[in-house]
């Protein structure tokens, strides 16, 4: 018998997928507990339009984070912070500080955990921060830190 699943159902398979199981599977535990719908013209025709929706959202999400990629490029984000003897920073530049400059500066809204720092900053200086945005598609963030006076 042909079902379509309604949630992923551990050894058979993921959520909206169509497969074969055995009819007495599909009538005890399957259809009961609604992991799965039998598979009929209907739903077959019901699961290709999520899955071309779903493949419509996908690739509007990429399309958007590789817009966010490109504007990042053009981004230098100044960052102001105390320091003591020799340059260092009482503390470090964190994600949220960077986050909150590339906001107000620029109007691009990343959110801290999709930015990765290597080492905390806790010099001044330039650096290159990576921002993983999804789908595959990587941006640097450019920072410089700084004296505040």
């Amino acid at each position: 018998m042909k079902v379509i699943l309604q949630q992923d159902v551990k050894g058979q398979g993921k959520k909206g997928q169509m497969i074969e199981v055995s009819e007495g599977y599909a009538r005890n535990f399957l259809l009961p507990r609604k992991l799965a719908v039998a598979a009929t013209a209907d739903t077959i025709n019901t699961m290709n339009l999520k899955e071309k929706a779903r493949l419509a959202e996908e690739a509007r999400l990429k399309a958007e984070a590789e817009a966010a990629a490109e504007k990042l490029k053009e981004c230098m984000v100044k960052i102001t912070a105390k320091a003591g003897n020799g340059g260092r920073l009482f503390g470090a530049v964190t994600t949220k500080e960077i986050s909150e400059g590339l906001s107000k500066q620029f109007g691009v809204e990343i959110p801290k955990q999709k930015l990765v720092l290597d080492d905390p900053i806790k010099a001044f200086g330039s650096y290159q921060i990576k921002a993983k945005l999804g789908y595959d598609v990587t941006g640097t963030v450019y920072v410089s830190v700084y004296e505040e006076k």
